[in-house]
């Protein structure tokens, strides 16, 4: 018998024809332990054979082999590859995918940085990147963004939906963190608000995420509203393990596809 299908969120921003996407829990895989279940993450400590047997299970959810799965060596960087069939080799380095190819899964990874799903519907171009907050702030959206207008996208047509990540109530940085968003953005600073000592702030990673949707053009965007770190039911959270002084964590993943 097949292993059911993980179960993931859908938003109505992507829930189109021609297109398949989902935002997946951390339910519905094989791992264990620190990793418990879906755990996607090729470069955690997990198991890597429980790992592959996630992905797969990801990839049967938009009825495709897993080597169609598509994921990143992410580095924290604003760079986005074209891509139009499986890899043949180790996964690049890069934040951000693109594709007209049909078929294939585009995917970000994630355990509190926020996941984007991209995709204009008409001109049949997707889309995914990994946003930290270093990402979001040097130009990881906008660099997706320009790959998908160089591969025929209409700016007025592009939908976003940001993933689950983690959230302002959840996310405290340093008051420094707060001054170098402001060096390199004048329109940061409603994003950080004081924090529960004066050194410290916190930061609305989604938020701001949208501005720079917004900013960049698109005019159809969202978030599902989840905070990872506060979920640990649905959601690995780098930042919740961390404080739990836990070895590792697992990590999310959330993928866009175009149908046939």
């Amino acid at each position: 018998m097949a292993a059911p299908l993980p179960p993931r969120i859908l938003h109505p921003l992507l829930d189109l024809p021609g297109i398949q996407h989902g935002f997946f829990t951390r339910q519905g895989g094989v791992s264990t332990g620190v990793y418990d279940s879906l755990n996607i993450g090729l470069g955690s400590k997990d198991d890597p054979a429980l790992v592959q047997e996630n992905r797969r299970r990801v990839a049967a959810a938009f009825d495709r082999p897993a080597d169609h799965l598509l994921s990143l060596y992410q580095i924290h960087s604003a760079t986005a590859l074209d891509v139009s069939s499986p890899w043949t080799t180790d996964r690049p380095e890069a934040d951000g995918l693109v594709t007209t190819t049909p078929g294939l899964i585009l995917s970000a990874l994630s355990a509190d940085c926020a996941p984007l799903l991209f995709a204009d519907p008409d001109n049949r171009v997707v889309g995914s990147c990994h946003a930290g907050w270093k990402g979001a702030l040097y130009g990881m959206i906008e660099a997706t963004l320009d790959l998908m207008q160089a591969r025929g996208a209409d700016l007025g047509k592009i939908r976003c939906v940001i993933g689950p990540c983690i959230t302002q109530t959840s996310y405290e940085v340093g008051a420094d963190y707060a001054g170098i968003f402001a060096s390199h953005d004048p329109d940061s600073p409603p994003y950080f608000v004081a924090g529960a000592t004066p050194d410290k702030r916190m930061f609305d990673l989604p938020g701001y995420c949208l501005m720079r949707l917004e900013r960049a053009g698109v005019t159809q965007c969202a978030t599902t509203g989840h905070d990872t770190c506060a979920d640990e039911a649905l959601f690995f959270s780098n930042r919740r393990n961390f404080k739990q002084q836990l070895p590792d964590y697992g990590r999310l993943i959330s993928a866009i596809m175009l149908r046939a």
